[in-house]
């Protein structure tokens, strides 16, 4: 799986020409109504078509306080419990929305994935540990590879510091993944899943400052009328749960500022 790409990982305003229109500039109030929205496109019985959505929805309940999603890791459970096929990387996932997530050594079997790879060991590297330099090696090759290899490297990171874990790396290089990711954000006026995620990670690393605002106004110029976002704003079809719950997490971002947030992963039982 895809984590964020899912897994942890994929997403389009109603097109009037085949041409994409230049990208209209949002009102001054637009945000809080794109947010409303977004979360309207989450809320009900309905489940999202990648159950790794819930885990992020979870996140979005405890960092910014969304009652709608208080009860997201129960409906992941309950997802979980009828998929037998995705069990071992669900239950392994499962721990950014619950820290104390007991860790089954046989489920690493099933990660096969090269995003899966970079960021279960991230995940778990409190229980794994990271000493071996064939981590930093994945790691500093992820990064170089760009698109959502680079992405994951950079989610890896954020879990790495909050799991208090450690990677020797050279000089620079977390520097260099910041800027990398947000080479990744074009400035025209498509808005696509990969850029996305990079500007959401790149929130949830406390560097929202590379971000260049004009793109939360891209953002919320591509927002389907269902609330959602497709994989690519330029591209007809339905609004993409991932693309949709990145886009989502971006807002909330921008609608509730701060200069430090709840972390990412759950906190530990006390």
């Amino acid at each position: 799986m895809v984590f964020f790409t899912i897994a942890l990982c994929s997403l389009l305003a109603v097109p009037l020409l085949l041409q994409p229109a230049p990208t209209p500039t949002p009102t001054p109030n637009a945000l809080q109504p794109a947010v409303t929205n977004a979360i309207n496109f989450f809320e009900g019985p309905r489940e999202p078509n990648d159950p790794y959505a819930l885990l992020m929805l979870d996140m979005a309940h405890r960092r910014f306080g969304i009652a709608a999603f208080a009860d997201a890791l129960q409906r992941y459970d309950q997802i979980l419990a009828t998929l037998p096929d995705k069990a071992p990387l669900m239950r392994l996932f499962r721990r950014i929305a619950d820290y104390d997530n007991p860790l089954q050594a046989w489920d690493l079997q099933e990660v096969t994935e090269d995003t899966d790879r970079v960021t279960i060991f991230a995940l778990y590297c409190d229980q794994l540990g990271l000493s071996d330099t064939d981590y930093q090696s994945m790691l500093e090759q992820a990064t170089s590879l760009g698109d959502y290899m680079l992405t994951h490297a950079l989610l890896a990171c954020i879990w790495i510091k909050e799991n208090g874990c450690e990677v020797p790396l050279p000089d620079g290089f977390m520097e260099n993944i910041y800027h990398a990711n947000a080479a990744l954000i074009n400035d025209d006026s498509v808005v696509d899943d990969l850029e996305l995620e990079a500007v959401v990670f790149l929130y949830l690393a406390g560097q929202g400052a590379l971000v260049d605002p004009a793109f939360i106004d891209r953002v919320i110029a591509a927002q389907n009328y269902d609330g959602g976002w497709s994989l690519s704003s330029d591209t007809p079809g339905d609004s993409d749960w991932h693309a949709s719950v990145l886009g989502l997490l971006l807002l909330l971002h921008k609608e509730y500022p701060s200069d430090s947030y709840p972390p990412m992963l759950a906190p530990a039982s006390p």
